[in-house]
């Protein structure tokens, strides 16, 4: 677990300094979020919640506010929520998996700004938003079904 949080604060770190905008708030790459799918599929579902919640918090402490503490904690849980579902169902592969936790996250984080700033114009970002997740969970899901299987013959290994 402390390997998979290191990982999610260096790929956290590693986003930061990537100059990565379309002109429209809250849209990142997500890089972090491969932790937690490691986590989701390798270890479980307790342990990948544990660990959302702590990269929520530590990241926010480390690279960003209160503020972005509490966006990061809401689109995170309802990221991991619907990831949790969705891989618990065995119906659906990693790519979309991931691409549904992108869509999620930013939604909980367009709720909590709609919340903090109470204007429907908010609202008006949902459509990229909803893209924005798509692209960057699938490239994630992708990505993470890539190394999965290196990743669960080691941790086969190691727990034998």
């Amino acid at each position: 677990m402390g390997l998979l949080l290191a990982f999610a604060l260096i790929l956290s770190y590693i986003e930061s300094l990537i100059p990565f905008s379309f002109g429209v708030p809250g849209i990142k790459l997500g890089l972090a979020n491969l932790s937690v799918l490691i986590c989701l599929y390798l270890i479980g579902c307790r342990q990948a919640l544990y660990l959302t919640v702590s990269k929520a918090v530590i990241c926010g402490f480390l690279f960003g506010s209160l503020s972005v503490i509490l966006y990061s904690l809401a689109g995170s849980l309802l990221s991991f929520l619907i990831m949790a579902v969705m891989a618990g169902s065995g119906r659906f592969h990693l790519p979309v998996i991931s691409a549904a936790g992108g869509v999620m996250h930013n939604m909980g984080q367009v709720i909590v700004a709609y919340l903090v700033i109470r204007t429907y114009g908010i609202w008006y970002y949902v459509p990229v938003l909803i893209l924005a997740g798509l692209a960057a969970g699938a490239v994630n899901g992708i990505l993470a079904a890539l190394v999965m299987p290196y990743l669960k013959a080691v941790w086969r290994k190691e727990n034998l």
